[in-house]
């Protein structure tokens, strides 16, 4: 098996396109594709699904481990042929500015994968030179696969970008991706739209091979790549009996989920029964728990709304026990109204009797530590937990919301805001946690589900 990271010097560079153009030409040419998405991100794993036909998997260097990446990694590429993983942000940027820590660079190294650095050459000609030169002394440790230009005006241009690197920097390069209107992917606020609502048609597909085939040596990249070692580590954990059925909303508006979270949570015994909160007429049967992921909720919120039915049972379950779990997107659904970009009101669940409301301009985006201040359905006080946040609502009513269970600490000064909303066994939160930050967090949410499970059998 072989792999490389895919990384840019800067966010922009179109490095998505370019590395869904590769995952696409590397599987047609019939190779298995192990597809990994590093930082963040729950957009791009979504579209490498689409193109390889194998799910793609977060890599987190701030809010997972070491060992959990290593682990991670190997285990999703045993019986492949590659592995692909896509940057994020620039190279070297993560956490702070004082560390890699978090970023695509010090994956790289932990992971032992050479890098393809992608560059947007639009409007540069010999400062490219200075640019990779760069990129290629700042960390001696990690490695090189080449250089591929992006964005390019014509083949002159690449002939003039390759003469600038001759003699200045020691990494192959590899071609130019000449500018293509036609293989964009649409974006909005919260970056490319989704695989959902923009699958990629076998029309785009076929272009983005033809992209890399045709302006990429991807034989060269090949060629020059290490062979790693099989994997010789314990197998995976077994999966349990389930012991739960928990309900996932999963539609357009509700899509942001680490694939790792829902997977612990079924290792730890829980069934996963999708469903559409959009669509749905009603739950699905006999569910012992809810959760509510990230997403859309505010583009989709009056079809949500209209959903009277729905959003009805939800506040009932919720007031009787059921715990229910809810983050971003999903926490917004859980509040009493949705103020749209416009202004408009949106009743939701009103499981929590906040308000939220969409603005035009970023509210919120960074790491984020969680302690947990008080017990929750996630876990005891005192538990630690680490995900991010990256939303452009925020809560607006004066109505006094129920008790929190969150100290959360962010990047800038250490700042700790009290967050976490805790009702019943109803927890909702801004933060997108990443359950392999802290394992446990699913196990606590499953006895929950079974304590609630018992609850309704007594009084049948």
């Amino acid at each position: 098996m072989r792999g490389f990271v895919i990384a840019a010097p800067a966010s922009g560079s179109g490095k998505t396109t370019v590395t869904l153009g590769i995952m696409a030409a590397l599987a047609r040419r019939g190779l298995r594709v192990a597809p990994f998405k590093i930082g963040p991100d729950f957009i791009d794993p979504g579209h490498h699904t689409r193109v390889t036909g194998v799910i793609s998997r977060n890599l987190d260097g701030w809010m997972l481990s070491e060992r959990y990446n290593r682990d991670c990694f190997e285990r999703h590429t045993r019986g492949t042929d590659i592995a692909v993983a896509e940057g994020v942000m620039g190279l070297f940027d993560g956490y702070d500015g004082r560390t890699d820590a978090g970023s695509t660079a010090q994956m790289a190294r932990w992971l032992g994968l050479p890098v393809l650095l992608v560059v947007n050459a639009r409007s540069m000609a010999r400062s490219v030179a200075p640019l990779v030169q760069g990129f290629e002394r700042f960390d001696p440790s990690l490695r090189f696969a080449g250089v591929l230009f992006n964005n390019i005006g014509s083949p002159n241009h690449l002939t003039y970008l390759k003469d600038a690197l001759e003699g200045h920097v020691r990494m192959p390069c590899l071609g130019g991706i000449l500018r293509d209107d036609r293989i964009a992917i649409p974006e909005r606020h919260l970056g490319l739209v989704t695989q959902d609502e923009h699958p990629l048609s076998g029309q785009h597909t076929d272009r983005l091979v033809a992209m890399i085939e045709n302006r990429m040596n991807l034989d060269a990249l090949l060629d020059g790549l290490p062979e790693r070692p099989p994997e010789t580590g314990p197998p995976a954990p077994g999966i349990r009996t389930p012991s739960v059925r928990i309900g996932v909303a999963s539609d357009r508006a509700f899509c942001f989920y680490y694939q790792d979270n829902l997977d612990i949570l079924e290792k730890n015994g829980a069934e996963i029964v999708r469903f559409s909160p959009l669509d749905a007429p009603a739950l699905p049967e006999r569910l012992d728990g809810l959760y509510f992921g990230g997403g859309y909720p505010e583009l989709f919120a009056r079809q949500l709304a209209g959903n009277t039915a729905l959003r009805s049972r939800i506040k009932e379950l919720s007031r009787a026990g059921m715990p229910i779990y809810g983050e971003c997107g999903g926490f917004m659904y859980l509040c009493r109204e949705l103020r749209d970009v416009e202004g408009t009101p949106h009743p939701m669940t009103g499981c929590f009797p906040m308000v939220t409301a969409m603005y035009p301009r970023l509210k919120s985006l960074g790491y984020r530590q969680v302690t947990q201040t008080r017990d929750s359905v996630l876990g005891p006080a005192g538990q630690q937990m680490r995900g991010h946040e990256f939303h452009y609502s925020e809560i607006i009513s004066d109505s006094d919301g129920p008790a929190t269970v969150y100290s959360v600490e962010k990047r800038i000064g250490n700042h700790r805001t009290a967050e976490g909303f805790s009702t019943a066994r109803t927890l909702g939160s801004y933060v997108h946690l990443h359950f392999g930050s802290r394992p446990e967090v699913a196990g606590h949410f499953i006895k929950a589900c079974q304590a609630f499970q018992q609850e309704r059998k007594s009084v049948s």
